[in-house]
């Protein structure tokens, strides 16, 4: 095994522990969107004729946190499919 294959060896299991260490971001949109949406309905549980406002932001605030969550995602399918680094060797 010469320099440039033990190189790209490195460079893919490195990157494949960086796509793993990135879908970790998944966990923290998981969490928020579920406790907005047990407090959105606990809000309307309590106020039902504000449950137009109250969904309505709800969805807002969860398409806000699911984004972090893509993000990850996109990075972990980077480093994964097109990974950018293998060019550089």
């Amino acid at each position: 095994m010469d320099n440039n294959e033990m190189a790209r060896a490195i460079v893919l299991g490195a990157s494949a522990l960086g796509a793993g260490t990135a879908m970790v971001a998944g966990i923290g949109p998981g969490i928020g969107e579920g406790f907005a949406v047990g407090k959105a309905c606990e809000s309307i549980g309590r106020q039902p004729e504000s449950s137009g406002a109250v969904t309505r932001t709800m969805f807002i605030g969860c398409a806000v946190a699911e984004s972090t969550g893509i993000y990850g995602l996109l990075v972990a399918l980077l480093l994964m499919f097109a990974n950018p680094f293998i060019g550089k060797l």
